[in-house]
């Protein structure tokens, strides 16, 4: 089986939906596989009684084709070889008649009658519609061979929308290089006027007291320093190469452009502190939009 988590390759969702059914003889099986997002790999599966065989193989199977995602495999049993179509188990049924007739009666007892449970309330409880007896359960092998195309649908839904994905991604990448452009000549023009108010404030103070033009110079000097923005700009630019060589790579980047929209938010935040202009500053803030509106977005993939 190919290692879906190496190398390259196109990037996935974290969210995806599969459902498969089966059967083998006189049993038959439906599927369900189901992922939202996660910071890690969490597997989640629900099987029948008898079939713990087959929990460590499917994890490794799901392990080696997914890198991030709440994952849920669940799988139900049937007779007469189509899911549904067989009785419950009668065992299984007196038993839990049994169990909800002495809840009942504690439930009285302490003065909390209870609803009358439905006949689907009653089916779905587990060992009763899923006709787990362990009677003609079907094969290990069987049932991991039956799960493979359903593990290859899964994959390839995430796949599907996580190409989707990653054009929402792409033009919001382009929005942002359009806004750190116009926050490059933003800066350009403030920095031509602050370089005219400087020199008209340094005459001033020179004019109006005894301190020494040097040190006023200098002290200008250091104040121009602090409010110059070239090195966020040039570090968001890095920042926009690095997250479109990320989406032309491709597999699973989700933890690393998730890190990315965090160093794009640390500059944005420093430009519009560092800002003293109020175009500069606007410019700043629908930066700081598009990259939180990316980062909502970057969440979604693998």
């Amino acid at each position: 089986m190919v290692n879906d988590t190496e190398g390259h390759g196109a990037i996935a969702s974290m969210t995806g939906y599969a459902a498969r059914e089966g059967g083998d003889g006189a049993m038959g099986w439906s599927w369900e596989l189901r992922s939202v997002n996660a910071r890690g790999l969490d597997i989640r599966l629900r099987l029948p009684e008898g079939l713990g065989a087959i929990e460590a193989p499917l994890r490794k199977m799901l392990s080696a084709r997914l890198s991030r995602g709440s994952v849920a495999l669940g799988l139900r049993l049937a007779r007469s070889g189509l899911p549904g179509a067989g009785g419950p188990s009668a065992e299984a049924l007196d038993h839990a008649l049994h169990a909800l007739a002495q809840i009942r009666v504690a439930a009285e007892a302490r003065g909390m009658p209870l609803a009358d449970p439905s006949a689907a309330d009653i089916l779905s409880l587990r060992g009763v519609g899923d006709s787990a007896d362990g009677a003609g359960l079907p094969s290990a092998d069987r049932l991991l061979a039956d799960a493979t195309p359903l593990i290859d649908a899964f994959v390839e839904m995430r796949r599907t929308e996580g190409a989707a994905l990653a054009g929402v991604l792409a033009a919001q990448i382009d929005q942002i290089a359009d806004l750190t452009e116009q926050a490059a000549k933003a800066a350009a023009a403030r920095t031509e006027t602050q370089v005219d108010t400087f020199r008209a404030n340094l005459a001033k103070l020179v004019e109006a007291s005894d301190l020494d033009e040097a040190r006023l110079a200098q002290e200008l000097a250091l104040l121009a320093v602090k409010s110059d923005v070239t090195e966020e700009i040039d570090r968001l630019r890095a920042h926009i190469a690095a997250a479109r060589a990320l989406l032309a790579g491709g597999g699973p980047v989700g933890r690393k452009l998730d890190f990315l929209m965090q160093e794009f938010n640390r500059e944005a935040n420093t430009l519009c502190s560092k800002s003293g202009d109020a175009a500069l500053t606007a410019i700043g803030l629908d930066l700081k939009l598009a990259i939180d509106q990316t980062r909502e977005q970057v969440q979604n993939v693998e």
